[in-house]
C-alpha cells in the first residue's frame, strides 16, 4: 500500500489498460489457444484475415518494440503505441488520419447526398433499390419505384437563368420530402430527374402518391410567379407485377414516364393549357369489384365485362394511334373496351407460364396485349388474365391483329375462344 502523500502512478487510458490485461492473460495460455485468440483479436482491430503464425509474430514484435521504445525514451511506452507502430511498419495499416466522429459522419453523408437539393444521389439510389428489392422478394411484399422529371425545366433556365432553375429543383426536392412517408426515400438521379422508392406500396397507392406530388409541386412553384407552368411528370413500376429485377422495373417506369409525357403534353396543347393527369389519360374510373360466388367461366367473364364496359365507356379517351405494320387479320371490334393502361394488368402466356404480356384493354369479346418483342403465335393461345376488377381467369385467345407502336413494342389483339 503506498504511503500517504507519495505520488501515485497516472491512471492508464481504457484502451491501454485493456491491452495490458490482454498481455498478462496471454502469458498463461498454451500456444494453440494463444494463436487462435490473437487471430480473432487482429481480425477485430485491423479487419484483416491473417494466419495464426503471423498474428503470434506481430504480437511478439509489438512486445519487443515496446521494450525498445521504453528504453530509448526512458519511460514506459503504452502497448497501443507499440502495436500501431508495428502494424504500420508491416504495411497492415496505412498512416492513420485522426478526425472527429461527427466529421466522419458528415463526409459519409456528403458522399451519398446531392449538394443542391439535399436528396440522396444516384449512387445511393442504385444501392438502396437492390436492398429494398431483395427485402421485398424475401418477405413477399410489394415495392413501388417512381421515376420523375420536370417538364419545361429547360425553359426556366433559358428564360430566367440558372439560379431560378436551382430554385425549381429545390422546390421539387421539398415537394418530395413533404409528400413521402418516413419509410419512403427520394433521390435526385440526374439534372431534372428524380426517383422514389416506396416499400410495401401497390400500384394504386403509388399512383395516389404521384398525384399528390403533382398538387404539392404546383403549390410550391406558385410564389415563383413564372410565365408558364412547370410540371413534375412520373412513371410508375411495381414489384412483382412489372418485373423482379431492378433494370426491368426501371425500364417499365421509364417507358410509362415517356408515354405519360407524350400523351399529357399533346393533350395539354390541344386543350389550350388544360392539364390532364395520368389517371385521366390511361386509367379511367373502374366499377367496383364483382362479387364471386361460384367458379368463373368464360361466359361469366364476358357477361361481367359487358357491364364493366358500359360503366366505364364514358370515361375512355382515345390515345395516340400507333404506327401500324401490315395486319395479320382484320376483324371489326363488336363492343367498346375498357382501358387497362396504368392499372398493371397483365397476362401469363402458355402452359409453362414463362411469358408475360401487359393487358392494354379488355372487353366483351376480347383483349389487347402488349409484348416487348414480336412473337409468333398459334391459332389458339392459353392465357391467365390478371386484371384489377376480376379474379385471375384462364382463357383461350385467338390472334386477330398485330401492330408495332412508336415506342417499338408489339401489340396483339385477340378474341376469346370458347
Amino acid at each position: 500500500m503506498p504511503s500517504p502523500g507519495a505520488p501515485q502512478a497516472p491512471r492508464l487510458p481504457l484502451e491501454d489498460a485493456y491491452l495490458e490485461l490482454l498481455s498478462d492473460t496471454l502469458e498463461g495460455l498454451d500456444p494453440s489457444a494463444r494463436a487462435q485468440f490473437l487471430q480473432r483479436f487482429f481480425r477485430a482491430t485491423t479487419r484483416l484475415e491473417l494466419l495464426e503464425p503471423l498474428c503470434v509474430q506481430l504480437w511478439e514484435d509489438m512486445l519487443a518494440r515496446r521494450r525498445e521504445l521504453s528504453q530509448s525514451l526512458d519511460r514506459l511506452v503504452p502497448l497501443q503505441t507499440a502495436l500501431m507502430d508495428v502494424l504500420v511498419t508491416a504495411g497492415l495499416f496505412r498512416i492513420p488520419v485522426i478526425m472527429e466522429y461527427a466529421e466522419l459522419k458528415k463526409i459519409q453523408l456528403n458522399a451519398v447526398t446531392d449538394p443542391l437539393t439535399g436528396l440522396y444521389n444516384r449512387r445511393l439510389f442504385e444501392e438502396s433499390f437492390e436492398k429494398e428489392l431483395n427485402r421485398a422478394r424475401r418477405y413477399g411484399l410489394p415495392l413501388g419505384v417512381v421515376i420523375l422529371d420536370l417538364h419545361r425545366f429547360k425553359e426556366v433556365n433559358d428564360k430566367y437563368g440558372h439560379p431560378r432553375g436551382d430554385e425549381v429543383l429545390r422546390a421539387a426536392a421539398t415537394t418530395l420530402q413533404k409528400a413521402l412517408r418516413t419509410s419512403d426515400s427520394a433521390f435526385r438521379i440526374g439534372g431534372d430527374e428524380f426517383a422514389l422508392l416506396l416499400p410495401q406500396t401497390d400500384p394504386s397507392k403509388a399512383i395516389a402518391l404521384s398525384r399528390r406530388i403533382e398538387t404539392v409541386f404546383a403549390d410550391m412553384l406558385r410564389p415563383l410567379q413564372m410565365a408558364f407552368t412547370v410540371t413534375m411528370d412520373h412513371g410508375i413500376a411495381t414489384f412483382p407485377q412489372d418485373g423482379d429485377q431492378t433494370d426491368q422495373l426501371i425500364h417499365v417506369a421509364d417507358e410509362r414516364l415517356y408515354r405519360f409525357k407524350h400523351a399529357n403534353h399533346e393533350r395539354r396543347a390541344g386543350l389550350s393549357g388544360a392539364v390532364v393527369t395520368e389517371t385521366e389519360i390511361s386509367s379511367p374510373p373502374l366499377p367496383p369489384p364483382i362479387p364471386i360466388s361460384a367458379p368463373r367461366t368464360l361466359e361469366d367473364l364476358t357477361g361481367d365485362f359487358a357491364a364493366a364496359s358500359a360503366a366505364a365507356a364514358s370515361a375512355l379517351t382515345e390515345q395516340a394511334a400507333p404506327v401500324e405494320s401490315p395486319k395479320l387479320y382484320e376483324v371489326q371490334r363488336k363492343a367498346e373496351r375498357v382501358s387497362m393502361a396504368g392499372t398493371n394488368a397483365y397476362a401469363i402466356i402458355g402452359d409453362q407460364g414463362n411469358r408475360r404480356a401487359r393487358v392494354l384493354d379488355l372487353g366483351f369479346g376480347g383483349v389487347a396485349l402488349e409484348f416487348e418483342q414480336p412473337e409468333e403465335f398459334p391459332e389458339s393461345i392459353l392465357a391467365i388474365l390478371h386484371v384489377p376488377i376480376l379474379p385471375p381467369v384462364r382463357v383461350y385467345l385467338r390472334p386477330v391483329w398485330t401492330r408495332r407502336t412508336v415506342e417499338g413494342a408489339f401489340r396483339l389483339g385477340c378474341h376469346f375462344v370458347s
